[in-house]
């Protein structure tokens, strides 16, 4: 039986679709105004994981993800500059809609390439905030009509959440202390109403309350509902979105249709570096290409995500990631040794699998079972690769298909150099080259094919 924590029902659920087999399933995108960091790819590979277990499962999974070009404030609270604004002037662009295009294309292209490095399905509908603006303005004339808006002359349309008799029921409100002080500076009504839409005359869009732009919130719930409907699913997010986002999305989609917004949340923990909340503020803020750049694959970055579970917080360390790609190169290289012809998967050890992963998303566990299997001398070469490979549909590892652990530029030219010397049978130099990439963690082998770098330990 497949099951998952609603964050809705604070209770693990069996899963059943409104309309089997087919699962609408909508993702928090990012915010283009920059690459994402490290904390944020969290979020996508639990999402990438979840599509593959439903999909191994027999459900036809459609997954929407948006993408928020304009809106999104520095505070969640609907208070600060828009975002993209900020990105606008950090890389010297024109305030205008052109301008902000063309900062959301280059992150967006950014975005896409990280989530394929780390072989994150690409989701079927990837929509902009800019390009369904009708759709937004659309449900806040309908919030209007009954009722639940008001506006503040020289700053936007307003959700009033007093009108809602059942906001917040996600849970996780940030406390009043916390709000209150923001609501009594911006006249807001009430400390949790939340912008609809803000005014802008030099940036944005006409609308019937003024020109300006869509508030975070609206953005989602027209995006979902335009791609699979006024109730679906499922809907995922970190667990930051709990208390304002996602309490605000349930609010104004409910409250403009009368129906269930989404009936499945999902939400994973947080990714901490070094004990420490991941903060621009802190200069803690790392991107998968740092960890390119450190040598590490991105797919064992993946590894490491999925030996924790999704809604448990991890703690990101250097020596942590290390580790787990030492164990991912070693599984690697284990199931490239194995034979695969004539082989079978393994029933038992293809159920205990597949228990786990049916079981809120049990990745640690199933990741145990995976190495449980090749250490198992009773099943065959054979069975253990075509069984691993066939947990690697849902793992996402490519398992079969790694070439070599990337490199930072500073090994590569030691590399180099070692080569070099080899080729001038230069051996004094080639092996203090070898010493001074060891220093770095790093242990080459010579293969026929030539040098080969693997983490030291592997």
């Amino acid at each position: 039986m497949l099951t998952f924590y609603n964050t809705l029902s604070r209770t693990k659920e069996p899963f059943e679709p409104l309309v089997a087999p087919h699962v609408g399933m909508y993702n928090c995108g990012p915010t283009v105004y920059d690459r994402v960091h490290i904390g944020n790819l969290r979020a996508y590979v639990f999402a990438d994981t979840l599509r593959r277990v439903l999909t191994t499962n027999g459900f036809d999974v459609l997954q929407v993800m948006n993408i928020t070009d304009v809106g999104h404030l520095t505070s969640d609270a609907d208070s600060g500059e828009d975002k993209m604004s900020k990105g606008l002037k950090r890389e010297g662009l024109p305030m205008t809609l052109v301008g902000m295009r063309e900062l959301a294309e280059r992150y967006t292209k950014v975005f896409e390439e990280d989530l394929a490095s780390l072989n994150i399905l690409h989701p079927q509908e990837l929509p902009r905030a800019t390009d369904n603006i009708p759709e937004q303005i659309d449900i806040i004339k309908r919030l209007e009509e009954k009722g639940f808006t008001y506006i503040i002359p020289g700053d936007g349309v307003y959700f009033d959440t007093e009108k809602d008799a059942h906001y917040g029921r996600l849970g996780g409100l940030t406390p009043l202390s916390d709000v209150r002080a923001d609501a009594e500076e911006s006249h807001k009504h009430g400390p949790r109403d939340f912008a609809l839409w803000k005014f802008n005359t030099e940036l944005g869009w006409e609308s019937p309350w003024g020109k300006g732009f869509p508030g975070w919130h609206i953005e989602c719930s027209a995006m979902s509902m335009k791609y699979l409907g006024e109730t679906f699913d499922i809907h995922t997010g970190g667990i930051d979105h709990i208390p304002v986002h996602h309490n605000n999305e349930i609010a104004q989609s409910e409250n403009a249709t009368g129906k269930v917004f989404a009936r499945y949340w999902l939400h994973n923990a947080f990714l901490n570096i070094d004990n420490e909340k991941i903060s621009k503020s802190l200069g803690n803020v790392l991107v998968l290409s740092t960890l390119q750049e450190k040598g590490v694959t991105p797919l064992a970055y993946r590894y490491w995500l999925l030996t924790g579970h999704y809604r448990s917080e991890m703690n990101f360390t250097m020596e942590a990631l290390l580790a787990g790609q030492n164990a991912y190169l070693k599984l690697v290289e284990r199931i490239r040794e194995l034979d695969e012809e004539g082989g079978t998967v393994n029933d038992e050890y293809y159920k205990r699998f597949m228990d786990a992963v049916n079981d809120d998303l049990g990745t640690p566990q199933a990741v145990a079972v995976l190495w449980e299997l090749l250490k198992d001398e009773a099943v065959s070469p054979a069975d253990k690769k075509v069984t691993a490979l066939a947990f690697d549909t849902v793992l996402g590892l490519k398992l079969d298909s790694v070439e070599a652990v990337a490199v930072s530029n500073d090994i590569q030219s030691l590399l180099d150099a070692r080569q070099a010397a080899r080729e001038a049978k230069d051996w004094t130099t080639s092996d203090n080259l070898r010493a001074d990439i060891e220093k770095l963690g790093f242990d080459v082998k010579d293969t026929p094919d030539g040098q080969k770098i693997i983490p030291k330990n592997s």
